[in-house]
């Protein structure tokens, strides 16, 4: 296995190789613009994974698949005769779904944000599901004094002394 400083510089190497000769064009029409985003070279130096986009439709995309799919041959040559390895990385076009990705994440911002948008408008006229103070509160006692367990204190006290009748 290969150090890996060695496989990044690798792979930043096969980016720019490749980039440049996308750069002065490929004879296949079917290409689109496309944008190399990384590589990824594997810890034996054996393959390389060439993450790309394209900026376009979905059959821009497609077509810019098939003329990078025909055209890895020619590109892996390209590689062959620019770096200073001694054997040459298999080459593989993987579309890189940032760009996807990123128009996911933010239609999700937005949904949120409209969410968050409407809770806040609503907000000025809702009301209590329940009552509005939910919490019990401490009862109030007369002022006079007198409760409903005077009575039944001095009844109590009058039975301590005597026995229980059956």
């Amino acid at each position: 296995m290969a150090d890996p400083e060695r496989a990044r510089k690798m792979a930043d190497r096969i980016k720019v190789i490749i980039a440049k000769r996308l750069e002065r064009g490929l004879r296949d029409p079917r290409l689109g613009f496309v944008t190399i985003t990384d590589v990824k070279v594997t810890g034996d130096l054996q393959h390389a994974s060439v993450f790309y986009t394209v900026y376009g439709s979905i059959e821009e995309r497609t077509d810019s698949a098939a003329a990078l799919k025909a055209a890895t041959g020619l590109m892996r040559s390209e590689v062959g005769k620019n770096i200073t390895a001694r054997l040459t990385p298999s080459i593989e076009f993987i579309a890189d779904g940032i760009p996807e990705n990123a128009a996911l994440i933010d239609d999700l911002l937005r949904e949120a944000h409209d969410r968050d948008t409407a809770t806040e408008d609503s907000k000025g006229t809702a009301t209590y599901a329940g009552d509005a103070d939910p919490y019990k509160k401490p009862r109030d006692y007369d002022s006079d004094g007198d409760s409903d367990g005077d009575a039944s204190d001095e009844s109590d006290e009058s039975d301590i002394g005597s026995t229980p009748k059956h």
